[in-house]
Order: structure tokens, then sequence, then C-alpha cells
């Protein structure tokens, strides 16, 4: 009753120890190396940002990036990428839509009639509907694929760690007072379910002044150092507050954006699945 699948955390003497794979296969016309999940312990942080810029930037290097929107209440990869295109169904499975440059992305919002339909579902619901783009999709061949998590620990994070083969998390969050337990809950959830954490990217990190190139700590002096190093994780990159960026979201061009503040973090990435 109420197992998780994760038999390393359980104190429960059962019959049988042999702790039971709850992994779910790919669609057979899906060929997907690494897969990345980006989380946080809580909302507003911008990891649909990061998962953009991330696909952006491994798509740009000559890897096929995926992803896979599996924030189903509050999808906004679609968006950002200027993605709007209705998924269709072949012999293959569904067929993801495919960015400017590329990228294969899966959202709920391209199942929906209408892109601000509210999707009012429960848990056990969204939960099959993150397996399904998993095992339903003819995703082809993916160097990486990025998954855009919810916030939070809930239901979708669950299902994410437990039916897909996660590779890593990147945890995202901001220079706050909140950020230890912001990066400790997220932390805490991985070592759990037996997911590495790659590393922590920090967003709004500090907005530079056009005109005298001085950094300004809008949200206040950052302690992720000290929580990285107290965690043993790496600070993969800090990206900046940007009114150009936010713009070329919010006009569906996050393509443009370009790799210089995220390409720190693809290098870390890069030499962590090299090593």
């Amino acid at each position: 009753m109420g197992c998780n699948g994760n038999c390393s955390s359980c104190s429960e003497n059962c019959s049988s120890k042999e702790k039971k794979d709850l992994k779910l296969a790919p669609n057979e016309f899906s060929s997907i190396g690494k897969v990345i999940a980006v989380v946080s312990g809580k909302g507003g942080v911008g990891k649909s940002l990061v998962t953009s810029l991330l696909a952006s930037a491994f798509q740009a290097s000559g890897k096929q990036t995926a992803v896979l929107d599996a924030d189903v209440t509050g999808p906004s990869i679609p968006k950002a990428f200027g993605v709007n295109t209705a998924i269709e169904q072949s012999a293959m499975g569904l067929i993801p839509a495919e960015s400017k440059t590329g990228i294969r992305i899966m959202s709920v919002n391209l199942l929906l009639e209408k892109e601000d339909t509210p999707v009012v579902w429960r848990g056990p619901v969204i939960s099959g509907v993150i397996q399904q783009f998993w095992n339903e999709v003819g995703w082809g061949d993916v160097d990486y694929m990025f998954v855009d998590m919810p916030p939070g620990t809930g239901d979708v994070p669950l299902t994410v760690f437990q039916s897909l083969p996660v590779d890593g998390i990147v945890v995202v969050t901001t220079p706050q007072d909140l950020v230890t337990m912001i990066v400790k809950k997220a932390y805490n959830m991985a070592k759990m379910m037996n997911i590495p954490v790659i590393g922590l990217i920090e967003n709004m990190s500090y907005f530079e002044c056009p005109d005298c190139g001085k950094k300004h700590a809008v949200f206040g002096e950052s302690k992720l150092d000290e929580v990285a190093a107290e965690l043993g994780l790496p600070v993969l990159a800090r990206l900046p507050i940007d009114p150009k960026n936010a713009s070329l979201v919010d006009q569906g061009a996050v393509e443009l954006v370009g790799d210089s503040a995220i390409k720190p973090a693809v290098d870390g990435i890069e030499s962590y699945f090299s090593e």
C-alpha cells in the first residue's frame, strides 16, 4: 500500500525485496539519449525559460533536442517557441511539433482546441498524460530530452521520476532568502528517488545596467554558493534579468536569445555525462 517503487528508502519487510522497475519503454519509433528534468521547489523561478534556453543551445550545437512539457496545468513551452501546430496522429503514434530550429515539442497546449482552455484534471489523469507523452509519441532520434517540470514535489514529479529514465536533474532557483529551502526540497526528492542532481542554475541573478555595465543584485545578494557547497553541487550558470529576452519569449522567439549566458550550463551538463 502506497509503494513508490523505491525499495532503498523503504522499511517494509516485503516477501520479495527485488526492486520493481516502474520505468516505461519509449515509443518504438523513439531513440532517446539523455533525459534531463528541469525542476524547482517552488513556482515562478523560470524553469520553462531555463528549459527553453538549454534546449535551444544544445540544438544550436548540433544535438537533436526535444522538450517534454510536463507542466500540464501551466504549460508555457509552446508559447516560448512560437509553436501552435496541432498535434497529429500517425502510424508512429503522436507526432511532436517542431520549433523553427527543429526542436521537438510535446505539450498539452498543443492538444487543446484553444490555448487558454484551463486544464482542470485530477492528479492521476495528469500523470497518465505524462506517461502518454513518453510512450505514445514518436520522438524519433533524440540526443537530449529536457522535461519541463511543474513546481513542487507532487504527483507529476513523482510520475516523471518513476516512469521516465531520468539521467539527471537541473535545479533552478533565484537569489532570495528562500533559496536554501527551494534547492533542498528538489535535492531531497531527487535523492529519495535515486536521481542524480547535475547542478544548479540561478535565474534572475542580476541586472546589468546597459549604460555603465554595472551589475545590480535586484533580489538581494545570492546565497547559492553556500548552498551549493553544502550539498556538494556545482553552480552551472547565473542568468541575468534581461528585458530583451523577456520580449523574445513573449514573441515566441526564445531561440533567438542566444547561448552566452546559458553556455556554462551546457558545458557543465556535457562534462557531467562525459565523465
